[in-house]
């Protein structure tokens, strides 16, 4: 008896004991779901719920509610479908638990059920309420996804393991002249910090970045030696169009707040990336502002928010970049781009095509990737929104695209196939035909030039202003049968003017354009003018480059020019001068005959007088030369004879130098002179670069 009474007493200390430790449980989950860190309330969550009888049956579905809430916002898909199935059982399920149950049973390719789920939300959930119509969104695509599956796209994906861990990999970005460098955001192993998110279970995740070799192969990822990642997480960037400047998301951690995510900007300075510093975007600090995007003109900043004023849930948002990372007032894109659900990962094609990803437009389950053409405006009706089906999308998340040069291929991230809820890279390919013009900007005879810009127009109403990389090339999308002018502009230097129209084509095609600039300040090489042996008279095959030279003053007529001619120094100074007059004569005679006028051009023969002074790209195409070097006849002779006579042609050479930028537009007085000009050469008062081109 006494046996007997000893257990019942110790079996009434372990169930005191039990519902102790679950209270406690309890009270810890509640403090880690406060601040966010779910994955941590979910294991405090379940400690609760496996600890509590199960004939306290309402308890019991309480905790099993508040576990599934924790697995579905960190993608423990089947944890919380098991979860919120429990909650059910003990009958503490409602209309929003069968709302989420649809949504989880979507991700799982379940569409029947989640069409069950659905149905049974839709029915219950007020009218008013912005789930109802989430609910009847979901019902949709339940219904319709099985068919648009097997409908299939021209998509080709593939996973790239290359850059995958065994954690997540996102928000994959492509950067470079020539997209040879990805970054992307990883919790893999190698990011900073020792600790492990309370939110996800990982480590707080740091951007990586692989570079790809001269032959077109990628390098193993590799971390970011600078300040800008910390032992927090920082993620999902961007790159202002000249790739000088990267806006990343930010999330600090604070134990006693919950997690806001901030936009922070970091500068590259050579090779190394800044410590970023944070984008004030608005006052409101109880918001979260993340994924940001940079249009491909560099003037807006696209994001993703909760802040007030939105359609529910997150929205994306965008606002004018101004100076010191200082930005304009946030406007919401409008009800045609976000829902009541999630809206989020906007980034763009360079044709200035936006792709973000959402949960709130009909998809396969989670989020799927969506294609909006944008208008100059953020709400417009005119807005366009397509779904690029499958296999780019599934019903898992897919999201974060970035694009490898102006065709529809690149890479994106997904969290597809993976029971853990673990995003990895993919690559994605769409065969569609783009025809693109690619143009190179470079002073005439010498290097590229990074600071210019190129302005196109096209008689379909294309007016567009065209940033130059690093290397002075550019790349734009162009349309069969449109009649394009380009005009490329930089300072302190001439213009120059390209005409393009192309046929429609069966295959992409790439089609280049050279835009050599003149430099105001210093003598221009003609090259490929040829005199008959000894004499004036100018060779036929001069006529490429002086006709070349007649475009270029026609497209610049406010300038004089003085066309020089220049002998070596064999002959006498005497005739050597007056064969080189001579000449000069004939290349102006030539211009004259064409259409420019006789008092914007002075001839001078030099003869051997300005012997020719050696440029850096000179000097590399000729290894024997270095830059500054003064082609003299003391110079000359003490060289072996092959190196001699290469030289003498150096110095045998017609140029032209700028004299004035102001032909044509003041009186004998002094005034300006109010009359139109050629439309391709219209300048504004202070920069160089034309107010329209038609």
């Amino acid at each position: 008896m006494r046996k007997g009474l000893v257990g019942i007493f110790l079996w009434l200390i372990a169930l005191l004991l039990a519902g102790c430790g679950a209270d406690q449980a309890m009270k810890k989950g509640d403090k880690f779901y406060a601040v966010g860190e779910y994955f941590d309330a979910a294991v405090q969550y379940r400690k609760a719920y496996s600890q509590t009888s199960n004939k306290d049956r309402k308890v019991k579905g309480q905790r099993a509610m508040k576990m599934a809430d924790c697995y579905r916002r960190i993608h423990f898909t089947s944890k919380a479908i098991t979860a919120y199935q429990n909650a059910i059982r003990y009958k503490q399920d409602d209309s929003l638990t069968h709302f989420y149950l649809g949504q989880l049973q979507m991700r799982n390719g379940n569409y029947k059920e989640a069409e069950r789920h659905f149905k049974m939300a839709a029915d219950s959930l007020p009218t008013d309420d912005p789930h109802r119509l989430l609910a009847l969104t979901g019902l949709k695509s339940a219904k319709e996804a099985s068919l648009w599956k097997k409908d299939g796209s021209a998509y080709t994906v593939k996973r790239v393991d290359f850059f995958n861990s065994r954690r997540s990999e996102y928000s994959p970005m492509l950067a470079g002249d020539d997209n040879d460098q990805l970054f992307f955001t990883s919790t893999r192993n190698q990011a900073q910090g020792d600790e492990y998110s309370g939110i996800t279970g990982s480590k707080n995740a740091d951007i990586f970045w692989a570079q790809k070799d001269d032959k077109g192969k990628w390098g193993k990822p590799q971390t970011i030696d600078s300040e800008l990642n910390t032992d927090f997480d920082e993620g999902a960037c961007c790159f202002t169009p000249d790739g000088k400047t990267m806006y990343l998301t930010q999330c600090k951690t604070d134990p006693n707040y919950p997690r806001f995510a901030t936009i922070a900007a970091s500068n590259r300075s050579d090779a190394a990336w800044s410590k970023p510093t944070e984008v004030i975007i608005s006052k409101d600090t109880l918001s979260s502002f993340a994924h940001p995007a940079v249009s491909p003109d560099g003037q807006w900043l696209y994001f993703v928010s909760d802040m007030p004023g939105g359609m529910g849930g997150l929205d994306i948002w965008r606002c004018q970049l101004l100076s010191n990372n200082e930005t304009g007032v946030p406007e919401n894109l409008g009800e045609l781009i976000n829902t009541a659900g999630d809206e989020m990962f906007p980034t763009f094609r360079p044709n200035g095509d936006l792709y973000f990803s959402s949960d709130g437009h009909p998809g396969f389950g989670g989020l799927d990737i969506f294609v909006a053409k944008l208008p100059a405006t953020a709400e417009s009706s005119s807005v366009h929104i397509e779904h690029p089906g499958f296999p780019l999308n599934s019903q898992g998340d897919d999201f974060g695209m970035t694009f490898e040069g102006r065709l529809n291929s690149g890479y994106f991230s997904s969290n597809r196939g993976d029971t853990r809820g673990f995003d990895h890279l993919y690559s994605f390919y769409n065969p569609e035909i783009v025809q693109t013009v690619k143009g190179w900007v470079y002073e005439q005879d010498g290097y590229e030039l990074p600071a210019a810009q190129v302005y196109m127009v096209g008689n379909d109403g294309t007016n567009i202003k065209l940033s130059v990389r690093g290397d002075g090339s550019f790349t734009q999308e162009i349309k069969p049968n449109v009649d394009y002018v380009l005009l490329a502009t930089c300072k302190g230097f001439l213009n120059h003017q390209e005409q393009l129209r192309v046929e429609p084509v069966t295959k992409s095609e790439e089609y280049v354009l050279q835009f050599p600039l003149a430099n105001i300040s210093a003598p221009v090489l003609i090259e490929n003018i040829f005199y008959d042996f000894d004499k004036a008279t100018l060779r036929p095959e001069s006529a490429t480059a002086l006709d070349e030279l007649v475009q270029l003053l026609n497209e610049n007529p406010n300038i004089t020019i003085e066309l020089s001619a220049h002998t070596d120094y064999k002959g006498s100074e005497a005739y050597n001068e007056g064969l080189s007059q001579r000449r000069a004569e004939s290349v102006v005679n030539y211009l004259i005959e064409h259409g420019i006028a006789s008092d914007r051009l002075t001839p001078k023969g030099y003869g051997e007088g300005k012997p020719k002074t050696i440029k850096r790209k000179v000097a590399e195409q000729n290894p024997f030369l270095k830059e500054g070097d003064v082609l003299t006849e003391e110079y000359i002779t003490k060289l072996p004879e092959e190196q001699q006579e290469q030289c003498n042609q150096l110095n045998r050479r017609t140029e032209f130098i700028v004299l004035r930028t102001t032909y044509g537009l003041f009186d004998k007085a002094g005034k300006l002179i109010q009359k139109p000009q050629p439309a391709a050469a219209r300048q504004d008062s202070d920069s160089n670069q034309p107010s329209e081109l038609w």
